[in-house]
């Protein structure tokens, strides 16, 4: 496995400064038909990965539908809010820290990615691949475009459908099933986001 570090960091210290309005602004966003393709392909009580939950929002409502859900992410400020709401302990855990396998029949990876740099994203990839189970199913969401920038103090690695794949290739069993594009939910957002969903075929 190739060797991850401080993929996400960066942009950490931003969300341990904004948490509060970070919740404020995304906990009561209606993520719905967005869930709706994802968990059509996960087993019935299938166990879960929302990875990068922030407030956990998406962990609560999978919890909500009979998941097995497992929170985690790299800012303690995050932590402890998505802990709160779904009154279960979630992990404060990078992406270059995850050493799961064969753990998941689901990731649930919604705008947290688009913060690892892209030297990093492929080896990244490989390592959520190797956290599914045979067949499992990894959702991801990245601010659509094809530049990698700072704004706000936090790196975007903004992809579009070429640039996507190209990444996904590096992971041997990793394959895109289905990538479509979709208007931000927050009230008034105007971002377009790139929407994938892969799975792991080894």
């Amino acid at each position: 496995m190739p060797p991850v570090s401080d993929t996400d960091q960066g942009s950490v210290p931003f969300y341990d400064q904004k948490a509060d309005q970070f919740v404020s602004d995304t906990i009561d966003v209606d993520m719905s038909e967005l869930h709706k393709p994802f968990l059509a392909l996960i087993p019935r009580g299938g166990r879960i990965l929302d990875a990068g939950c922030g407030s956990g929002r998406d962990s609560l409502a999978f919890l909500n539908k009979g998941y097995d859900v497992v929170s985690m992410d790299a800012s303690s400020r995050m932590v402890a809010a998505a802990s709160a709401l779904t009154g279960r302990p979630a992990l404060k855990m990078s992406f270059g820290e995850m050493s799961f396998i064969n753990e998941f029949a689901g990731i649930w990876a919604c705008a947290s990615l688009l913060h690892v740099p892209r030297s990093m994203l492929p080896a990244v990839l490989c390592r959520l691949e190797r956290a599914l189970k045979p067949g499992g199913h990894l959702y991801m969401s990245f601010k659509y475009g094809g530049s990698e920038r700072i704004e706000s103090d936090r790196l975007f690695n903004d992809l579009n459908e070429n640039l996507l794949s190209d990444f996904v290739v590096h992971c041997s069993s990793l394959r895109i099933v289905s990538m479509w594009t979709s208007q931000d939910r927050r009230p008034g957002g105007s971002a377009v986001w790139l929407n994938a969903i892969a799975q792991e075929n080894g």
